[in-house]
This record gives structure tokens, C-alpha cells and sequence, in this order.
């Protein structure tokens, strides 16, 4: 038995950046923005969620301390500060 299918539109505002992009990026995939985004749902009704990890990164505590001394530097007036890389690598080889 063959089942017909009722299609229906749905309506999303996007960045204009973001639409040609994705439209361009899908179309090298051989597909439309509209594929797309129904390849997107589909899978999402499959695994019960968003078909892709959603999280927020947390920088290490090597990251977080090399930006705290980068704060801490750039507020310091005494720290030494170099015009170029090349003063900065003469000053480093002595």
C-alpha cells in the first residue's frame, strides 16, 4: 500500500551570510537548503534530540592560567613589551 505524503512549508529566518553560505555549501553536496534542514529533522526524530553534540567548552587550567597571566600582563605598565617578533626573539636568546 503506498502511503502519500502531505508536505507543508515552514518559514525560518536566517542570516542572509548564513543562508548563501549554507545554500552554497549543500549545493556542493548535491543537495537543496531544504533537504538539508529535512535530513536535519529526520535525524533528529530518530535519535529522540538534536542529532549532534550541543555543549559549552570549558578552557583547561593550562588555558585558563596562560589567559589570566595575558590579562594580568597586558594591565601591567612594567612588563616588557616588544615593537617587533625579531626584538622579542633577541630579547629571548640572551
Amino acid at each position: 500500500m503506498t502511503t502519500l505524503t502531505q508536505n507543508k512549508n515552514f518559514t525560518i529566518r536566517l542570516d542572509a551570510k548564513v543562508k548563501e553560505e549554507s545554500e552554497k555549501l549543500f549545493a556542493d553536496l548535491g543537495m537543496t537548503l531544504s533537504g538539508a534542514v529535512n535530513i536535519f529533522l529526520h535525524q533528529a526524530l530518530i535519535v529522540r534530540g538534536l542529532p549532534f553534540e550541543v555543549r559549552q567548552e570549558r578552557p583547561n587550567k593550562t588555558t585558563l592560567a596562560a589567559m589570566e597571566e595575558a590579562v594580568r600582563l597586558a594591565n601591567d605598565p612594567h612588563a616588557r613589551r616588544f615593537a617587533t617578533v625579531d626584538e622579542l626573539m633577541e630579547d629571548f636568546e640572551k
